[in-house]
């Protein structure tokens, strides 16, 4: 496309350009020059030497980006310095304390169905099974939560923001992977984008950068990856609450009549027959008592979780309280010599012993990491620091000193595998640890309900998902969001999963895969991040997937092999998921091509004239498209299908771009396309993936034309400063007018600020007294007068939102996948998703809509 050969991408700006008729000025719609613009210079080599020359070369040579406003139309608290984390000490623990609840809700209840998972695969036959499962429990806890996430992937994290699509927007922000082409040179001078670009002394990460820009392949390889890592996790929201309350409710199995109790008479003829119906009858109470706790669940999260997770973190503390305590009383009431698991030759000797049946056993070893990925996806509500206090100090120790008392319970009670959480507790604290459990999986299946939410919402912001309606259940917590569609899709899903499985064990064979996929998928993306971006030394970038890869590789072979005994599930879910944000993508990215090869050009335009070859008529028209740069196609269907048109066109392009907030301040860029006499402006209102968009309509129409006063005095200002500074003369230095020269390439130049300029006259310490006609009030301007009084005029006559609703095809000579996946699959999520006028916030009474196929 013509707008990826510039190099730069997609990108705009207002360029003044000398007309031929002498000193006339006209503003066009030009190509994007700010760092990369080339060196103006309007003096010789002698005069550069000048303090004046010198001073009048900074001025010019390098300007600065003036169409920045701050016309936010709701302020968010906390988006100014979101990536600033410097917190007290106090601060820092009251986080730690708190993360308790929300980060480590998956991981801490855990031990309520790893070493029944692990020895329904390995019975216990001696003490090396024992010490063996609880050495390889301990040293994956070691290695993967601690080693990797605590010590490196949380570093690797987007201005303060953790997650799949928090690596891929910082890897989009270093390279331009992004498939859809709509990056400006204007977004990398956004305060929060910090940009640091690969030094030249590392060439491999140059070289990186360019393969990663350059093929189009790797661009769809990385995609896919983070896709996949999202559906993963989107699988994980399903099956951590299937799976944590299962295994909390099972607790219930052998305490209250109708979950297994009795009185057995193994002696009697009918023990057998009293037997089977014993455990079917089990297997349903236990299964509806689940399902009424899942429905409760899901129906309470339309209340936020700021209102339904105040307990959270004391009721975590105390959950991890009880592991600590329990195992402690464990391991010296029953056999403490457990402590020797501390070896790892244990895991050897398990693995010599069970052969084939140990490698199965891994499978159920892993579910001791489940929730890991939530230290780094929910890191954007917390601090680093928080995080790595939490888990070092209060989370590691417990689950250690738990799976440690649950070791010794077993050296005793080898038969008390099946239920060893429970029966391992102390006599008469049954009650209360069953309660602090309950409570516990239904906090853990919250984190990860909430965690979905995010990712969808990321996933939507970065035009990988259907538009869906969110719901923001705090006002002043961004993060915090409900998706109704999603959660009823979660809780049938979850519902149907426990009905269906009916136990703990088959759950797990699913919970694995899913878990263990998207540590692959992070170890991936944190890897490319060390060579990319850290610039690692390339031995110790490549130690760390050769080292954790291979460990999550083993694990990954282990768990695949229990497809047949359910987990095939995560992988349907993966694959559905994947299918979905792929193809939403895909369409969207022929989409957008499609319009910027279609928009109508600039000489049209000024074929047409000012009239737009129609008749203009009071009134503003706000014309929403996805360019960023152009006329898009959909306005010369409006021009064609009205019989007048509005005095005042604003094309208004929603943008996402790979940050997590973007500052109020620098929300808005406005540039104005066409001369003077069109009255046509554009507005790019740019979002963070985490951003909120809450805006008003009268708000937003009012702000709007406020920040276009705004746009337009500074544009007189520059205008009237730009033409007094060449005709300033000073005695110590001639200044040659170069007017007869001005053509071509060179008379491309970007309007500058006046108070950058001063401040750079300022830094320079040279005294520059200037008298334009920017410094007299905007009544003794006649052209700025009349601009601003027909802008009153317009918005007098009120707004009117021009909308394009398009149907995308493929051509007809495209393959028979791509015709299938568009015309049919693409098309059908197009029409299923939210409106385009519910997704903009657009009043229903002033939206004019004209039809248009897009081929693609």
């Amino acid at each position: 496309m013509e707008d990826e050969a510039s190099g730069g991408g997609i990108e705009e700006t207002i360029s003044r350009v000398m007309g031929s008729s002498g000193g006339e000025l006209r503003w066009v719609d030009g190509s994007e020059m700010e760092s990369e613009s080339p060196t103006w210079s309007f003096f010789g080599d002698d005069e550069n030497r000048d303090g004046y020359g010198g001073l009048r070369r900074r001025l010019v040579k390098k300007p600065k980006r003036a169409d920045s406003f701050d016309v936010e139309a709701m302020e968010i608290a906390g988006s100014h310095g979101h990536g600033s984390k410097d917190l007290s000490v106090w601060h820092t623990l009251a986080l730690a304390f708190q993360t308790l609840g929300v980060v480590y809700g998956d991981m801490g209840t855990s031990p309520l169905y790893v070493f029944t998972d692990v020895f329904s695969k390995v019975p216990i036959e001696s003490e090396v099974d024992v010490l063996g499962a609880l050495s390889l429990v301990m040293y994956t806890i070691a290695l993967l939560p601690f080693a990797k996430y605590v010590f490196i992937v949380l570093k690797a994290n987007d201005n303060g923001e953790g997650g799949t699509f928090a690596l891929y927007s910082l890897i989009c922000r270093y390279a331009k992977v992004n498939l859809l082409p709509n990056r400006q040179v204007a977004d990398e001078q956004i305060s929060s984008f910090r940009l640091k670009l690969p030094t030249p002394e590392l060439e491999r990460a140059l070289n990186i950068k360019n393969s990663l820009e350059q093929k189009s392949s790797l661009k769809t390889l990385l995609l896919l990856l983070v896709l996949m890592g999202t559906s993963m996790i989107i699988g994980d929201g399903i099956l951590t609450p299937a799976m944590s309350v299962m295994s909390a409710v099972s607790g219930l199995q052998g305490q209250i009549r109708g979950f297994g109790t009795s009185e057995r008479n193994e002696n009697s003829e009918a023990y057998d027959r009293w037997e089977k119906e014993w455990l079917l009858q089990n297997k349903y109470a236990v299964v509806l008592v689940a399902v009424i706790i899942l429905v409760l669940l899901f129906s309470i999260q339309q209340f936020g979780t700021s209102k339904v997770g105040i307990t959270f973190a004391p009721a975590l503390a105390l959950w991890f309280f009880c592991l600590g305590a329990i195992g402690i009383y464990n391991l010296f009431t029953y056999d403490i010599t457990v402590l020797r698991a501390f070896n790892p030759a244990y895991i050897y000797l398990f693995f010599k012993k069970n052969s084939i049946q140990a490698w199965s056993a891994l499978g159920g070893c892993v579910l001791c990491i489940t929730g890991a990925e939530a230290m780094f996806a929910d890191l954007g509500h917390f601090s680093v620091r928080a995080i790595q206090i939490a888990f070092t100090c209060v989370v590691f120790p417990c689950l250690l000193l738990a799976y440690m008392g649950q070791a010794a319970y077993l050296m005793k009670h080898p038969n008390s595998a099946g239920r060893i959480f429970y029966d391992c507790v102390p006599d008469g604290l049954f009650w209360p640890v069953f309660v602090i459990a309950t409570l516990a999986a239904m906090i853990a299946s919250q984190a990860m309900i909430s965690a979905t939410f995010s990712c969808i919402k990321q996933s939507m912001a970065l035009g990988c998902f259907p538009r869906l309606k969110i719901i923001h259940t705090s006002r002043k917590l961004m993060g915090q969001i409900y998706i109704p569609v999603i959660n009823w899709f979660l809780m049938i899903m979850c519902v149907v999963v426990v009905a269906s499985f009916r136990n703990t064990t088959d759950i797990a064979n699913a919970y694995g895969i899913a878990e263990v996929g998207v540590m692959l998928v992070s170890t991936t993306l944190v890897t490319l991040v060390m060579l990319l971006i850290w610039q690692t030394n390339l031995f110790l970038a490549l130690c760390f997937p050769l080292v954790f890869g291979t460990v999550e590789l083993i694990y990954l072979s282990a768990v695949l092999t229990k497809i047949r005994d359910g987990g095939w599930l995560p992988l349907v879910f993966a694959s559905c998921f994947l299918c979905v944000m792929y193809t939403w993508n895909y369409g969207s990215v022929l989409k957008y091509q499609s319009e910027v090869r279609e928009k109508i050009s600039m000489d049209l335009m000024l074929d047409l004239g000012s009239s737009l070859g129609t008749v203009r008529v009071p009134g503003i028209g706000l014309l929403y498209n996805e360019l960023v740069q152009g006329v898009p196609s959909i306005f010369g269907r409006f021009l064609h299908s009205l019989p007048a048109i509005h005095s005042t066109i604003v094309f208004v392009c929603i943008k996402y771009v790979p940050i997590p907030v973007v500052p109020q301040e620098e929300r808005f860029l406005f540039r104005r396309v066409c001369p003077r006499d069109y009255h046509m402006f554009r507005c790019v209102a740019r979002y963070g993936y985490k951003d909120v968009r809450k805006e008003d309509h009268h708000s937003f129409e009012q702000l709007l034309v406020e920040s276009l006063e705004k746009f337009l005095r500074r544009e007189a200002q520059d205008l009237a400063l730009e033409s007094n500074l060449d005709e300033l003369d000073f005695d110590s230095v001639s200044v040659r007018s170069r007017d007869s020269d001005r053509s071509g390439d060179d008379d491309l130049r970007t309007p500058l600020m006046w108070d950058k300029r001063l401040g750079e006259a300022g830094k320079a310490g040279t005294s520059l007294s200037v008298e334009t006609s920017s410094e007299l009030p905007s009544e003794e301007d006649p052209s700025l007068e009349y601009e601003l009084s027909a802008l009153k005029e317009a918005m007098s006559s009120g707004f009117t939102y021009l909308l394009g609703h398009g149907d995308v095809r493929a051509k007809k000579n495209s393959w028979f996948i791509k015709k299938l996946a568009i015309n049919y699959f693409y098309s059908f999520l197009r029409r299923n998703c939210r409106a385009g006028t519910a997704t903009l916030r657009v009043p229903h009474m002033n939206i004019m809509q004209v039809g248009m196929t897009y081929m693609v």
